[in-house]
């Protein structure tokens, strides 16, 4: 007789009020949906974890989790953004699921795909990742930067997949795997690629933000953008010793130009150019110090291995 894996869907939440009530009826629906066909287990569930929101999500957590058998929840200590708060429902939920999805709470990632994840591992897959199978819907500037920094990464040797964020299933035995990555600076996509297992693709379509505002304006979606690059890549620091050498073989031709220039017209001009050139490469290597200052800090992170998060409360059905 076939198992009816137990499905966990883990969903990291900050200030997601406006739309935990219709995302906890919509997974709901399609839990139910899926029991019935026998892909899941009754057992299955949808896990929360407040990432210290500061809005009403956690008493929102609570109430969910009392009228609905599905609902468990989980809060940080305080907040530790998205990717430690995933970790922590995923370390949680482990050792209760057979497989767990990870998605967002903002109903932009497309629910009537989980039969296809939960099909993808019944054939082998130990890691399916949700693919967006275009990107019609986004910004002009936010379409062409988000292919930018793929394009970026795959050119700096990060193992990442296109087009994917964090909806995807994993096995209980590829979130083991994970665990074993000790690192305090996560990057989940660049991290999950490299535990090896067996994978699928599945695509959908991302759909509008049913409610709220977005979590990641410009300014953390930069950030978000160089903590993967300066963790999975040492490329910038070579590119550094590149353009220094470039820079120094450079000024040498100009030093002997500068010398031929006195001895044939016993002027040299272009001061201007000089102090223009001085400013250029003083500010340049400024910019390559604050670079290397970025992989100090890592590691300085890195060394000290401090908690990546702590869990104030648990919310559970058993």
């Amino acid at each position: 007789m076939k198992k009816e894996n137990i499905l966990y869907l883990v969903i990291p939440c900050y200030n997601e009020e406006p739309v935990l009530s219709e995302t906890t009826d919509r997974l709901t629906g399609k839990l139910d949906q899926m029991v019935k066909r026998k892909l899941i287990s009754p057992k299955s569930k949808i896990m929360y974890v407040d990432d210290g929101s500061k809005d009403h999500t956690w008493s929102l957590i609570e109430k969910l989790h009392q009228k609905n058998h599905y609902v468990e929840g989980v809060k940080l200590a305080k907040n530790r953004g998205h990717q430690n708060a995933l970790l922590a429902g995923l370390m949680t939920a482990k050792t209760r699921a057979d497989v767990l999805i990870s998605m967002d709470a903002d109903l932009q990632d497309d629910i009537e795909v989980l039969d296809q994840f939960i099909e993808a591992y019944n054939v082998g897959a130990e890691i399916v990742y949700g693919v967006r199978s275009s990107r019609k819907k986004d910004t002009f500037f936010k379409r062409h930067t988000a292919q930018l920094f793929y394009k970026l990464m795959r050119r700096l040797g990060v193992d990442i997949v296109y087009n994917h964020a964090d909806y995807r299933l994993m096995s209980r035995r590829a979130v083991d795997e994970l665990e074993k990555y000790s690192e305090v600076n996560l990057f989940l996509r660049g991290i999950i690629p490299q535990i090896g297992l067996q994978t699928a693709v599945v695509k959908y379509e991302r759909k509008a933000r049913f409610a709220g505002e977005s979590k990641y304006p410009l300014k953390k979606m930069l950030s978000f953008a160089l903590e993967g690059i300066l963790s999975f890549s040492v490329r910038p620091l070579r590119l550094i010793t590149v353009f220094g050498s470039l820079i120094s073989l450079a000024s040498f031709i100009f030093l002997i130009y500068v010398i031929i220039g006195h001895f044939v017209s016993g002027n040299v001009a272009g001061w201007t150019t000089i102090i223009a050139l001085v400013c250029f490469f003083g500010g340049f290597q400024i910019f390559c110090i604050g670079i290397i200052g970025e992989y100090i800090g890592k590691i300085y992170s890195e060394t000290k291995r401090r908690p990546r998060y702590a869990i104030e409360k648990v919310l559970s059905n058993k």
